[in-house]
Order: structure tokens, then sequence, then C-alpha cells
């Protein structure tokens, strides 16, 4: 099979599984230029409410093809830069759920998702000082934002690659499962975001990652969409809430 980005949705969760069984799912051109159509489609799409990123088969990503950069390395970089930013703007949640080698490009995709579910035997790495490459600087701030200057360092300088518990340790992971429960956690994990308000997740992205010009824009928000008041309902009533706000599908 060409490698490819796989794309399905099940209640309400769109999953992207990058899929290059020969090179551990390494990223082709072609691959990252897919990935920015595809998660725009995705944030349109009102039966989607949340994003998962794996890669299909025993293994996330194993970075960049090599040979891609034969050619023009600042223009390979340019495309994962692009799909990088695309997916850290996805206005709904995004989960990496991430099994064996999730390193250098690999890395920048995770990074770029809300929250990282890891298995067991999971390695990391960041891996440009192997191949005298200038890490992005947006890559390396994002880095930086999850893991803080000192690991974000020992991380780009060596190149070597760090198992799922040190990943959990420093902040590059948010959970690790045993191996063959990611499956079954991610899922229950996403039917937990699938269930939630869309209002709180969307403004909570937003602040958490650092907009500080949208407070008045999301309090008239809160006021025209009832959600506060169908919450407390619910909550009173001992229910299930049916929030009614949404991502807009444009703009």
């Amino acid at each position: 099979m060409d490698p490819q980005m796989q794309y399905s949705v099940t209640d309400s969760v769109a999953t992207v599984a990058i899929r290059h069984p020969e090179k551990r799912n390494a990223m082709t051109a072609a691959m990252w230029r897919a990935l920015p159509p595809l998660l725009a489609e995705s944030a349109g799409d009102p039966a989607v409410r949340a994003l998962v990123l794996t890669g299909a088969g025993g293994t996330f990503c194993a970075g960049a093809d090599i040979s891609t950069l034969r050619g023009s390395p600042e223009e390979a970089q340019g495309l994962a830069v692009r799909a990088e930013e695309t997916l850290a703007a996805f206005p709904k949640p995004t989960l990496a759920a991430i099994r064996g080698h999730c390193v250098g490009g690999g890395a920048q995709l995770a990074a770029a998702c809300d929250l990282r579910f890891a298995e067991e035997g999971a390695l990391f790495g960041v891996t440009p000082a192997k191949l005298g490459i200038v890490y992005p600087a947006s890559s390396t701030r994002r880095l930086v934002s999850l893991v803080g200057p000192a690991t974000a360092k020992y991380l780009l300088f060596s190149g070597e690659l760090v198992d799922a518990e040190r990943a959990l340790r420093t902040g590059l992971v948010d959970e690790v499962l045993p191996e063959g429960q990611l499956g079954k956690r991610v899922a229950e994990f996403t039917r937990t975001l699938v269930s939630r308000s869309q209002l709180t997740q969307a403004a909570a992205k937003e602040f958490a990652d650092g907009r500080t010009d949208r407070d008045a824009h999301w309090a008239g928000q809160a006021r025209a969409s009832g959600d506060t008041a169908e919450g407390v309902a619910a909550f009173l009533e001992r229910r299930q809430p049916r929030f009614g706000w949404s991502v807009p599908t444009s703009g």
C-alpha cells in the first residue's frame, strides 16, 4: 500500500492514521501535504467533536522520510511546519495515540496535539542534531512549553531517544498505558471528550495556547449559547447535558 494518511470518523471522533509501513510510518512530502486539507475538512465537519492522530500498525511515526531531504531540506521542513501548525490550530480537542517510535517529525506532530497518550515501550526523540538541521523556532517553542527548556535542550542537543516513563515524567506525554490497553483508554477518554461542552473546550484551548485577546468574545459566546444554563440544569436533574454550541464550520 502506498504511503498515506488514513481518515475515518466513528462516534464523533475523527481518526487520522499515518501509514507507511515500509519505513515505520515515516512522512513523505505527499503525506505532509495531505495533512492540512484533511484537517481543514475535519475541522469543518459538525459531526466531528475530537480528533485522534495515530500510526498504523505498531509504531507512531519515525519522522520524515529522509529521502525527501536530498532535494530541498528547506522545502521539506516547510511542509512539516505547515502540517504541524495546522494540527496545533485545529479547533477541537486532539489526542496523539502513540505506540513504538515517535521520532523527529513524528514528535513534532505529537507535540502539536493537545494531549499525548502512549503505550509502554514507546520511544521518543527529537533528532535534527543527527542531520545538521536547524529545528524550527515554532517547533522549539512548542517543545519548550511541554517539557521546559532543560529537557528540550537535552532532546535537541543529543537527539537521543527516551522511553515512555521518562516522557511522562518530563511532561512530553500525559498518560502511559500497559501494552494492549492504549486503544481502550483512548476510546474511553474520547467518549468523555465528545460528551463535554465544545464551548468550554474551544475557549480553554485558545487560552491555554496563549491567546489573550478573546475574553470578551468567549463571554459573549457563553451568554448566547445557553450552555451554562443547560449544564447546571442537567446536573441538578441528574441527566446528561445537551449542549448546543458547536465550533463554527467556517471562519
